[in-house]
């Protein structure tokens, strides 16, 4: 069997269930846990524990994270003097069970790191990143090897990257700015093993430009490193900055139409006057709001959007244009599948080869295929409209296609 990457949010273990559960229980069986695991996927929480010393940029890097600025609502605090004086907890504007924790730096008396791992709740985060604007201390060789112990990921950040390129260009020294970089990077990696850390984890970035430097590889690494769940809701989380970013948020919710088809013809389903099949249209109304606000095309994101890039929002809010971004409701969503056409659908294009038993379903449930190409619709509107947002946003982004 293929690996449970490929069939997102499923192990091989849960698929073997899938199978033995549609043999024994039939639709409506299967579906129960369908919708179990859209429950699972809703309200799955990723705690991300920030750490550094004082004026590192933990606060401006939580905030670029989110998306947001200094002054904006429920943005980390930041300032020129220590502004970390306890663990503090910032929960993303738009997805609230993503969590990033703003921790004092380690070592002081306040914090004496005898202390910090229990003091710091440690083992509630899924990972760590450690930042530090100039180079990498003691103190975070340390903290680094506590979190080695504990067998969780953390990844070495540089910020401020542009301020030292910067101070070369002031001081009218001619350099290569990524022959720069790597020496850079190879210094701090050397200083960190000879601190026995193997193999570091190193980014340079600049937090108020999210697509320079190492922030996109960063973003990346975080996400490779993450399975199932826990990636799923780190990567729609995450600002659509990049067409890469829409592109990949596209193809993890094509995955998890199926699942919403699925729940959607099988459970709670109900007759609907001038449909041909039972729907439950409320589920696809809850589908397709949460695929707007995870492209960020609601006016909230588009504003914070607008606001990081520089950008007027009417600039932004005039390259969308999709009906999906007005009201919808039960009556909107019946219009759309009565307009979707009837097209077979195959488990090849739903790309589920490590969940064969989908096959069968098709034929289990008639509005299967009627809701899942609705949905799918739905989708490449909606990445279209957020394609076009992101490159007048960020005109200079190299992975736009020319």
């Amino acid at each position: 069997m293929a690996s449970s990457s490929q069939s997102v949010c499923f192990t091989e273990q849960e698929i073997n269930k899938l199978q033995t559960t549609y043999d024994q229980g039939g639709l409506s069986k299967f579906a129960t846990l369908i919708v179990k695991k859209l429950n699972d996927i809703k309200h799955a929480e990723l705690n991300i524990a920030v750490t550094g010393n004082s004026g590192a940029g933990k606060s401006t890097f939580i905030n670029a994270m989110m998306g947001l600025r200094g002054c904006d609502e429920g943005a980390a605090k930041t300032g020129f003097n220590e502004t970390t004086m306890e663990r503090t907890p910032y929960k993303h504007p738009t997805f609230p069970n993503v969590c990033f924790w703003d921790l004092p730096g380690a070592g002081t008396l306040k914090f004496p790191m005898t202390d910090y791992v229990s003091t710091m709740e440690f083992t509630t985060y899924d990972f760590f990143i450690i930042i530090s604007n100039d180079r990498f201390t003691e103190n975070d060789a340390n903290v680094a090897k506590e979190i080695q112990n504990l067998g969780k990921k953390f990844y070495f950040v540089r910020s401020k990257i542009d301020n030292s390129i910067h101070s070369l260009e002031l001081q009218g020294i001619d350099f290569d700015t990524n022959m720069v970089l790597t020496e850079m990077k190879q210094e701090i990696s050397c200083s960190l093993m000879e601190a026995a850390i193997s193999e570091p984890n190193i980014f340079l970035i600049a937090n108020f430009n999210i697509n320079e430097f190492d922030f996109p590889q960063l973003k990346e690494s975080l996400l490779n490193n993450l399975d199932g769940i826990k990636k799923d809701v780190l990567l729609m989380s995450l600002p659509s900055t990049t067409v890469k970013i829409v592109e990949q948020k596209r193809a993890q919710l094509k995955k998890r139409i199926w699942m919403l088809a699925t729940a959607s013809g099988a459970v709670g389903a109900v007759p609907v006057p001038g449909l041909s099949f039972t729907v439950d249209l409320a589920i696809l109304v809850a589908a397709i709001i949460d695929f707007r606000k995870i492209f960020g095309l609601d006016d909230a994101s588009l504003q914070r959007l607008a606001n990081i890039a520089n950008k007027p929002v009417g600039n932004l809010k005039a390259e969308v244009r999709t009906p999906l971004v007005g009201e919808i409701n039960t009556e909107f969503v019946k219009q759309m599948l009565m307009r979707t056409s009837i097209v077979a659908v195959s488990a090849a294009e739903m790309a589920l080869d490590t969940i064969p038993i989908i096959g069968s379903i098709f034929g289990a449930t008639a509005s299967f295929a009627m809701t899942y190409n609705m949905l799918t619709d739905a989708l490449d509107d909606l990445v279209e409209n957020a394609q076009r947002v992101v490159k007048v946003a960020f005109p200079t982004d190299p992975g736009h296609p020319q």
